[in-house]
């Protein structure tokens, strides 16, 4: 409409969480066009559920997200941009280092502002605006970060942060007043009470938890599993493939040669289906239990291996006494399937090879 055409245009940067839902309602209402943008890097929560699932009809954007339900319940146009490509490369070699975990916060953001400065030309923004808290992320969202953020992705001076933006310095935006700086509000640190009472005056009700986050990079458990992974790989010659495993079932290390993907429900062990034909996979053959994957290419394994594989399906199956040996049945591409008879292992030799 003429009105539209004549709003101030701004990209906001939606993860569909309550920082980011909050920053967009508000640019809303501001009288501010907003595009909302959603990047998809291959690490995140949402994607993680549905792939474990089993559905065969994902979306090609990842599918049923946060970020979606947000944008339809603000009803804001929104753009889901996939840059899980390359995106590898940021996550084995950060300019800035890890968090915690293995997330390579500072990195990710500069990335994703560079792109969204790109996309400013073709929605015919004038700035780009994001839900980041001041102290809320012990990595990136520290003052001198959010300043090193929006200078090396290039927005620098077009880059608002609503949310806190009476802490931080004056943007061009509110310079030039097409955002009044004193409705924008002064939030600080982890406490997420000041987002959720303005939640309530919004009659914003459902929403992600509020203390979580989508990215599996920042999650210790995920964590352990691809520390344990580039401990005993060159980091630099993984896969997504690697990294999709990671996010699904029990691992366990053998030794270093060795680790053992056991899925932990039907769901799992349908994701873990997928990948029979890269590894060999072992499964209980007259009792329920799970599908195990040996974490090697096929040409690397051997029959101890796979001995122990077996043993360790039988530790997870359903079996009548704990020492039961039960029947499983080895899959390798191209290869005729075997049937072998395997002991458990007792838990205390199982728990100390588990991942967590």
């Amino acid at each position: 409409t003429y009105r539209e055409e004549m709003k101030i245009r701004a990209i906001g940067l939606l993860s569909g969480g309550l920082d980011s839902t909050l920053a967009v309602r508000l640019m809303h209402d501001l009288e501010i066009y907003v595009q909302a943008v959603n990047f998809h890097t291959g690490f995140c929560f949402t994607n993680t559920r549905r792939e474990t699932k089993g559905d065969n009809n994902p979306n090609p954007a990842g599918g049923p997200s946060d970020a979606l339900s947000s944008a339809a319940k603000l009803g804001i146009k929104i753009d889901i941009t996939d840059i899980s490509e390359g995106y590898l490369d940021i996550v084995h070699n950060p300019k800035y280092g890890y968090g915690k975990n293995v997330n390579p916060c500072i990195d990710c953001r500069i990335n994703m502002f560079k792109i969204a400065a790109e996309k400013m030309k073709e929605y015919d923004a004038k700035f780009v605006f994001t839900g980041e808290v001041l102290a809320q992320r012990p990595m990136s969202q520290h003052f001198d970060q959010l300043g090193l953020i929006a200078k090396r992705s290039g927005l620098e001076d077009v880059l608002l942060r609503p949310l806190s933006a009476k802490l931080l310095p004056e943007t061009l935006p509110e310079r030039e007043g097409w955002v009044d700086r004193s409705k924008l509000f002064g939030f600080h640190g982890r406490s997420r009470k000041d987002q959720m009472a303005l939640a309530e005056k919004y009659g914003i009700i459902e929403y992600p938890s509020p203390a979580g986050g989508c990215c599996t990079l920042t999650d210790p458990s995920y964590g352990k599993k691809v520390k344990d992974l580039w401990n005993h790989t060159d980091k630099n010659k993984l896969q997504w493939d690697d990294y999709l495993l990671m996010k699904t079932g029990r691992h366990l290390r053998v030794n270093p040669d060795l680790k053992i993907i056991v899925g932990r429900d039907e769901g799992e062990n349908h994701f873990l289906g997928q990948f029979k034909g890269q590894r060999i996979s072992v499964e209980p053959n007259e009792v329920p239990g799970p599908t195990a994957l040996i974490d090697l290419a096929p040409g690397e394994v051997n029959d101890e291996m796979i001995s122990v594989a077996a043993s360790i399906v039988a530790r997870y199956s359903n079996r009548n006494s704990d020492g039961d040996v039960i029947s499983v049945i080895v899959k390798a591409s191209g290869q005729t399937d075997r049937n072998l008879l395997a002991k458990p292992y007792t838990v205390e030799e199982v728990r100390n090879w588990l991942i967590t």
